[in-house]
């Protein structure tokens, strides 16, 4: 009788259990959170057109849905309201080009005396100071020790606040040429962190920062500017070497930045497949057409020009650096010009630590003055530059899906592009960085 008993309560036992699991998982389950922000303009980068009395629905740290304002508001009960109303909104900015780990103070014999620690506590102070002004995303094509993966790990993991990284770690580069160490005599027989000759050695190094947690790859394909001992316009790989590289990450999975001031490296470059081309100085009508042809992107660093030769006194630059700076820098200006007129593909890029950090909107009037138009000078550092980091479903734009990665100014950039070095409210993955806008 009682194990009758038993055997009849065993399915109300597991019915009560059951029951209390599913009511105490439910009280476990967060409530989505909801921020409605009303546009008063919001730029479709896109189509390079403002709209009007619109809003944005975000859930988490993505948006949810974008359209006129009483057709989002009805859907959004609940919600924190950000009224932006006297704004144009726009998605966050993209800047493929910078060291968060340097300061235009360590030009020259001034960088030999930072260890990487203490330039990655820098990056922490520049990541912040990058996200204040606009840029959510940037790609960071260069760091000592791997600094930038550090800072990377450290923003996605909450520790500090900064922008969303996509890293390279060290540049990978030939002896004595602009990646390698060359400031120092030959007692002291140092190179850098990137540096191999050779194909194996290459394939070797190109694995080796992968491993240590690089999202791209950066190479040396010609001489410098900032750099002692090499020429801008000079190649620094054999064919053989910097295909290897290309092919290897790419392998890998990694997409490849070259830096390449001179016209013959850009061109070796572009044919063994890189996926962008940084600077581009001395870009020629042969450059051109091979990117067109093989939808290589250009990241110009311009308004870096501007500001180095006017500073530079003040820096103490060395002799060796000032020279090539006065040829290369406003030579750049007029080739880029043609690489726009000439409609090859364009990601915004700045080399934010030449110049300092938080400046890095200035870079869009140069653009413009170059032959851009406002809206194409936008869309560099938006759809492009998503497209050029593989990020594309992330970044960007403002549509359903993306993260809440969202920006905001006074003015209206399509007239003024000057609005973007102004910018008023910042929110990063639907966390708002700043707001001097109200509420």
């Amino acid at each position: 009788m009682k194990i009758r008993k038993f055997l009849i309560t065993l399915p109300l036992l597991a019915a009560i259990f059951s029951s209390f699991y599913t009511a105490h998982t439910a009280v476990q389950q967060p409530v989505p959170k909801l921020i409605l922000i009303r546009a008063g303009r919001l730029l479709d980068v896109r189509a390079g057109r403002i709209l009007t009395d619109q809003a944005i629905l975000i859930e988490n740290d993505r948006i949810k849905e974008v359209g006129p304002a009483a057709q989002i508001a009805a859907h959004a009960a609940g919600a924190q309201v950000i009224d932006l109303s006297n704004a144009t909104v726009l998605p966050g900015l993209t800047d493929c080009h910078t060291h968060l780990t340097g300061n235009p103070d360590q030009v020259g014999y001034e960088s030999l005396g930072i260890s990487v620690p203490r330039a990655t506590l820098y990056g922490a102070r520049n990541a912040r100071t990058t996200l204040d002004a606009g840029f959510t995303t940037v790609r960071n094509v260069g760091a000592p020790g791997y600094s930038d993966v550090a800072l990377r790990d450290a923003i996605n993991a909450g520790d500090i606040p900064g922008p969303r990284m996509m890293v390279s770690g060290p540049l990978i580069g030939v002896t004595g040429g602009h990646c390698d160490e060359n400031l120092l005599p030959p007692e002291y027989h140092s190179r850098a962190d990137g540096v191999a000759d050779g194909v194996p050695a290459l394939i070797q190094k190109t694995r080796e920062i992968v491993k240590y947690g690089a999202d791209l790859i950066k190479i040396c394909a010609t001489g410098g500017v900032l750099s002692r001992g090499d020429s801008p316009g000079a190649e620094q790989f054999s064919d053989e070497e910097i295909r290897a590289v290309v092919t290897e990450a790419h392998r890998l999975g990694r997409k490849v930045a070259a830096h390449a001031h001179g016209a013959s490296g850009i061109k070796q470059a572009v044919l063994a497949g890189v996926d962008s081309i940084e600077h581009g100085s001395m870009i020629d009508d042969e450059g051109i057409r091979l990117m067109k042809q093989r939808g290589t992107y250009l990241v110009p660093t311009l308004y870096l020009g501007d500001w180095f030769l006017e500073n530079a006194p003040r820096l103490n630059v060395p002799e060796f650096i000032m020279a090539k700076a006065r040829v290369i820098m406003p030579l750049a200006r007029k080739n880029i010009a043609h690489a726009f007129s000439q409609g090859v593909k364009v990601a915004f890029g700045t080399d934010a630590a030449v110049y300092p950090h938080g400046l890095n909107g200035r870079e869009f009037a140069v653009m413009v003055k170059l032959g851009l138009t406002p809206a194409q000078a936008i869309q560099a550092a938006t759809v492009n530059a998503a497209d050029l980091l593989g990020w594309s479903d992330r970044i960007g734009t403002i549509e359903p899906g993306r993260y809440a990665d969202i920006i905001a100014v006074t003015g209206d950039p399509l007239m003024d592009v000057t609005e973007l070095e102004r910018v008023r409210f910042v929110m990063k993955g639907g966390v708002i960085v700043r707001n001097d806008l109200g509420r």
